[in-house]
């Protein structure tokens, strides 16, 4: 599929579509960079009381940052395609604790196919150490290809 056949969207639109979903704007995600030429998005999380791991640690708990990982990679791709779509399957590896500290998401799209789009996402701490990487597959929608 050619990026260029399909509607694209830029910060301003993705994060309208973060806004507008009820667990997103929970999670207070906000765009950064949608860069459509090298195929890269940014997003940011701060970090809040709700996903923390125990009581007055401040780390984050590993849900909300698959969680994190897993949205950003699916804006990724639709910021190519022109809108939301579903996720086919995700993996994360976490390799060190985030603790109190907002979270960095960069994703990079590795493919989008007629049906299929695959992205790998970094997810750094403030100080921008990597604290896991994911990948995912999501569905690319019929009136996309």
């Amino acid at each position: 599929m050619s990026t260029a056949a399909a509607k694209t969207l830029g910060v301003a639109e993705l994060q309208v579509m973060a806004d507008r979903a009820p667990f997103i704007a929970f999670c207070q995600l906000k765009v950064t960079e949608a860069d459509i030429e090298q195929q890269v998005l940014t997003m940011e999380a701060p970090f809040r009381p709700e996903f923390e791991r125990g009581p007055g640690t401040k780390q984050w708990h590993g849900g909300p940052l698959a969680s994190i990982i897993d949205t950003v990679g699916d804006f990724a791709i639709a910021m190519l395609v022109g809108g939301g779509i579903p996720t086919i399957n995700f993996r994360v590896d976490y390799l060190r604790p985030a603790v109190d500290t907002k979270l960095v998401a960069k994703a990079t799209v590795r493919r989008v196919g007629r049906t299929v789009g695959v992205a790998d996402i970094d997810l750094f701490n403030d100080k921008g150490v990597l604290v896991a990487i994911g990948r995912g597959s999501y569905a690319i929608p019929a009136s996309a290809s």
